[in-house]
């Protein structure tokens, strides 16, 4: 979790942006729905780690262990 997910997520939904483009160009509707899938499980993946950097961050301020 932290920065180097969120990076890895946002530059794996940025190339599905890509390949869904491309699918849209060349007609090709499965790059396009791969892209769009491949997009939407980034986003989710991302939504995943944010929400388990605040669940981290709320029991480190409970135990009192915020350096970890």
């Amino acid at each position: 979790m932290g920065m180097h997910d969120h990076v890895e997520n946002k530059a794996d939904e940025f190339a599905g942006k890509a390949k869904e483009t491309v699918g849209k160009v060349t007609g090709d509707r499965g790059t396009e729905a791969e892209g769009q899938g491949q997009q939407a499980k980034a986003k989710a993946k991302d939504a995943l780690d944010t929400a388990k950097d605040k669940v981290s961050g709320f029991v480190d301020g409970i135990t009192g262990n915020k350096d970890k």
